[in-house]
């Protein structure tokens, strides 16, 4: 089954990201459940997160979103973790 782990990072925050960002990228790799990945783009910098995962239970994708290193950081504003079905691509 697929997530969808979608973040909007707090105003002002962009330090904390670039600062957690290798740990995040670490994270993706160690796991080894996210399908795809990306940041969303406000006004050329980077402002959330969208996150793909392929896992077994909205509770496994929960917990991966819960220990992202960008979310213990305090990064994001909103988080919302939901089912996802893959159609084109």
């Amino acid at each position: 089954m697929y997530f969808a782990v979608i973040c909007r990072d707090k105003s002002g925050a962009l330090q904390t990201r670039l600062d957690n960002r290798e740990k995040h990228l670490a994270y993706i790799e160690e796991t080894g459940i996210v399908f795809m990945a990306g940041p969303f783009i406000e006004n050329g910098q980077m402002a959330g997160s969208l996150v793909i995962l392929e896992t077994d239970s909205l509770q496994a994708a929960q917990d991966w979103a819960a220990n992202d290193p960008y979310a213990k950081a305090g990064l994001f504003e909103t988080v919302s973790v939901q089912e996802w079905k893959k159609v084109i691509g």
